[in-house]
């Protein structure tokens, strides 16, 4: 059984940083893309960063030079570095995969790609 679980969200002050971490389990396949999604209160759930499997990564604009993906397959791990954080970043952020890996498979920001979600990690940012 496939399982995503978040961690390492909590509350900074503008301008600060925080590492999200994303630990897959029940499957061992590397070549996953991987995507980071974020819903603030009274919004749509929203893309903000997918990583191919030979590592291509893309952004949703308004991260874009700020937040970085990556991931450890050996750790099945992927994390999302988020830096200059700002207060419109305030939301519950969410790891996802796609249902069949491939190294054909591009990274993409498209929620109805992905098959597994984690439970979400809050994130809060103060000014």
């Amino acid at each position: 059984q496939v399982r995503l679980v978040e961690s390492g969200g909590g509350s900074v002050q503008a301008g600060g940083s925080l590492r999200l971490s994303c630990v897959g389990s029940g499957y061992t396949y590397i070549a996953y893309v991987m995507g980071w999604f974020r819903q603030a209160p009274g919004k749509e759930r929203e893309g903000v960063a997918s990583m191919s499997g030979d590592n291509e990564a893309i952004y949703a604009d308004p991260v874009k030079g700020r937040f970085t993906i990556s991931r450890d397959n050996a750790k099945n791990t992927s994390y999302l570095q988020m830096d200059s954080l700002k207060p419109e970043d305030t939301a519950m952020y969410y790891c996802a995969r796609l249902e069949f890996g491939s190294s054909w498979h591009r990274p993409t920001l498209s929620q109805a790609d992905y098959a597994y979600w984690g439970q979400g990690t809050q994130v809060t940012v103060f000014s």
